[in-house]
């Protein structure tokens, strides 16, 4: 199986990478960066200054399955419409583009609090990408909802650190859904998802990635 992967840099993006390359399921990871990967014999590594300058031609390299780990911060795009670019646009158009071009299976990371109707831009745009990948029509979908994820990541979230820290604490205490989900158990969903390809939408929700 041909896997494309998309925001291979990220906190689960990069887990997602390392579990696909170790895994004999895939002849074949995709994974377009704006800065290059670590070689190996299974990766396909395009590169360029931005992810919508690789979009048009990843169709060409004919993947069974696409991945998408994208995902950023108002603060950390610089701007309302730069963070709904990452979260909703780039996820929505290869996702029209992969199901015109007959692939069958997509996974994508959202959250735990994602809602159309939600008073925040950030849960309602992560709602509005649910809804609309949905419309397309993939056989499989599916849609992972982790509350705050754990990690270390490249840069940093201030809000989500203070948040992390609080919850690491309290998680023993917690319901399991309200408690961190480690970026390697998100990872190793998407990738499960994707291998099995069960039929219809799948939601998997925090307390699974716990």
């Amino acid at each position: 199986m041909k896997l494309l992967l998309l925001g291979a840099t990220g906190l689960v993006g990069s887990r997602t990478l390392a579990l696909a390359l170790a895994d004999d399921v895939f002849s074949e990871v995709i994974a377009p960066t704006r800065r290059p990967l670590a070689p190996n014999d299974w990766l396909v590594n395009p590169v360029g200054e931005s992810l919508e300058r690789l979009v048009p031609n990843l169709m060409s390299y004919r993947p069974d399955a696409v991945i998408c780990a994208l995902g950023t911060t108002r603060a950390i795009a610089g701007s309302k419409e730069a963070f709904r670019y990452v979260d909703y646009e780039l996820p929505v158009a290869i996702g029209k583009m992969a199901h015109a071009a007959g692939v069958a299976r997509y996974a994508i990371v959202t959250a735990m609090g994602a809602s159309t109707r939600s008073m925040s831009f950030y849960y309602r745009t992560k709602g509005e990408v649910e809804r609309d990948i949905r419309k397309i029509g993939f056989p499989s979908l599916a849609i992972c909802k982790p509350s705050l994820i754990d990690g270390e990541r490249n840069e940093k979230r201030k809000a989500e650190g203070a948040g992390l820290a609080l919850l690491r604490v309290l998680g023993p205490a917690l319901p399991r859904k309200f408690r961190v989900n480690p970026a390697d158990a998100i990872a190793a969903s998407l990738i499960d998802a994707v291998i099995t390809g069960k039929a219809g939408c799948r939601w998997i929700y925090s307390e699974e990635m716990s």
